[in-house]
């Protein structure tokens, strides 16, 4: 548990688990496509959740989901979505389990075209972390132009449940954006 009186962004004090997504997670560019496929999929599951209702799920995900792995989740059939449909330890959503499929399909085409997804979704801020100086958590937004763009890109390429915002909260989840406010400890 992290106990300390480490200023942070105020969205993270409420759990210990919290806290330690925020200082070790939140915010580091991820250039990798295993931990990019993690958070998509988690951040797809998450649409109409909130974060710590994922992050309290997360390992159940991951024995759920083969461990993150795409290729895998891209030739999962309907006898395993049935089952992943039976267990209590992730989000049962019909339309997300199927989404998760879909979407680790397309996360393979994406690769083929550009090599990997790090190339094709880094490429969106030109391969580098995009530092934003929010004063309070009021000013960070839930969308912005850039993450209406990917969205729809995704979307093109057939992705499902990348909305705007899930598509921004992919963002500062992975490093592409750095929305910590500025009186939080990994600002300063």
């Amino acid at each position: 548990m992290i106990i300390d009186d480490k200023p942070r962004c105020g969205w993270c004090t409420s759990s210990a688990l919290y806290k330690k997504y925020h200082d070790e997670e939140w915010g580091v560019p991820v250039y990798d496509d295993a931990t990019l496929f993690e958070f998509l999929l988690l951040e797809t599951f998450q649409a109409g959740l909130s974060w710590i209702t994922i992050l309290n799920k997360r390992e159940n995900f991951r024995a759920a989901f083969d461990q993150f792995d795409y290729k895998k989740i891209a030739e999962y059939t309907d006898e395993k979505i049935l089952d992943l449909l039976q267990d209590a330890g992730i989000i049962r959503n019909k339309l997300k389990v199927y989404s998760a499929v879909t979407n680790a399909q397309a996360f393979l085409k994406i690769q083929e075209e550009f090599g990997s997804f790090s190339s094709y979704i880094w490429k969106f801020t030109d391969g580098k972390p995009i530092q934003n100086n929010r004063q309070s958590l009021k000013e960070v937004p839930a969308t912005t132009p850039l993450s209406d763009a990917i969205s729809k890109d995704l979307k093109k390429r057939g992705f499902k449940f990348v909305g705007s915002t899930v598509v921004y909260a992919h963002m500062q989840a992975t490093g592409m954006v750095d929305d910590h406010v500025t009186s939080c400890w990994k600002k300063q």
